[in-house]
């Protein structure tokens, strides 16, 4: 590997997710073993979870979704790689689109076209992966096949655009003096969500004018997960996903803290700079309590749940202007007593549609 194993990295997994993802069943095996270590962990979206090694990950992942999709290709919108807790990192947000022509998951297919849209980080040793996290949005999946899981998003739903500076994969070294700006604000951010009180009582009015607001683009875009939608401006955000999404998970700085909730946003895998752009992930990164109701339609419940959550980050004239969010909402919504696959596999069964064989 170079001094600076950045761009390689880079290079070497854009192409061999490429070729997996355009793999034939009998080709798939060989591009997982060019670019998985033998004992590579590969964890996601809620029902896959988590497995070990090449085998299992084509298998359970790549093999089904492959078998489903009728002319596969991967479309990477991000592209970023560094350095982080000692490990070398790559991390991913695009599509997978084809044509939907038979069952995944228990999902019936449409027989159309359909964009699967993934966040992704992978550690890399000696050149090859040996973990992946993998954030599949199934509700947007689901919500192209013909299935609602949830009530209308308060934000907009669709697919997400590729940066508005059409450079999101670059494969060039990035200055490092930019690279560790565009994280620095990235992490002075997130700090500034967390010291905000909930209790205080301010509502939408101090969520606007908390101290986040100046790491904020005045024109920034929030591109939340299927179920929150994208939101233009902070107070799109706010509307469309802050305040819901704090009412029912308040931060309440007065109340002792448990073990448990001490590590909220403190379980990051990553914590990368790359240019312009910068990346953060936990498994879970968020420990929370759902106590409010409204956010994604439901009542509190009174539940601690944890999140799995990436974010991808845009810097601007030293201000936040773009926000990718990919969450794993369906595995919240388990932890919350919704089981969106089971409800998923119920609507097409009632539907009259024959998951052995695919539309028509």
């Amino acid at each position: 590997m170079s001094q600076n194993p950045h761009p390689e990295n880079k290079r070497r997994v854009l192409d061999a997710m490429r070729a997996i993802a355009e793999s034939t069943p009998a080709g798939l095996g060989r591009c997982l073993d060019s670019i998985y270590h033998p004992q590579a962990h590969w964890r996601g979206s809620h029902p896959l979870n988590e497995m070990d090694g090449p085998a299992a990950i084509a298998s359970r992942v790549w093999g089904p979704l492959l078998g489903a999709l009728d002319g596969a290709e991967r479309r990477d919108d991000l592209l970023l790689a560094g350095h982080y807790d000692g490990q070398d990192h790559v991390a991913a947000v695009g599509h997978i689109a084809g044509n939907f022509r038979r069952p995944w998951l228990g999902i019936a297919p449409t027989g159309g076209m359909v964009y699967l849209r993934y966040g992704e980080v992978h550690q890399i040793v000696d050149g090859r992966i040996t973990c992946s996290t993998v954030l599949f949005d199934l509700l947007d999946f689901l919500r192209q096949a013909g299935f609602d899981a949830l009530p209308p998003s308060l934000g907009r739903e669709g697919r997400w655009p590729a940066p508005m500076t059409a450079d999101g994969v670059r494969l060039e070294p990035s200055d490092p003096a930019a690279s560790a700006a565009s994280l620095a604000l990235t992490l002075q951010m997130q700090a500034s969500l967390g010291a905000h009180d909930d209790g205080a009582g301010t509502g939408r009015d101090g969520l606007l004018h908390m101290p986040q607001k100046a790491y904020w683009h005045p024109r920034m875009n929030w591109y939340g997960p299927s179920g929150i939608g994208t939101a233009h401006g902070l107070d799109g955000f706010v509307d469309c996903h802050q305040l819901p999404f704090r009412t029912a998970f308040p931060n309440l700085l007065a109340r002792p803290r448990t073990e448990t909730r001490q590590r909220d946003g403190k379980n990051h895998y990553v914590r990368i700079g790359d240019g312009a752009y910068s990346a953060t992930g936990g498994w879970p990164s968020r420990f929370l309590h759902h106590e409010g109701a409204g956010w994604l339609g439901l009542p509190g419940t009174g539940r601690a749940v944890t999140m799995r959550v990436m974010d991808f980050y845009r810097a601007e004239d030293g201000l936040i202007r773009e926000n990718w969010v990919p969450i794993d909402l369906i595995e919240v919504l388990l932890q919350l007593g919704v089981d969106v696959m089971a409800r998923a596999q119920r609507h097409f069964a009632a539907r009259g549609l024959d998951l052995a064989r695919g539309p028509g």
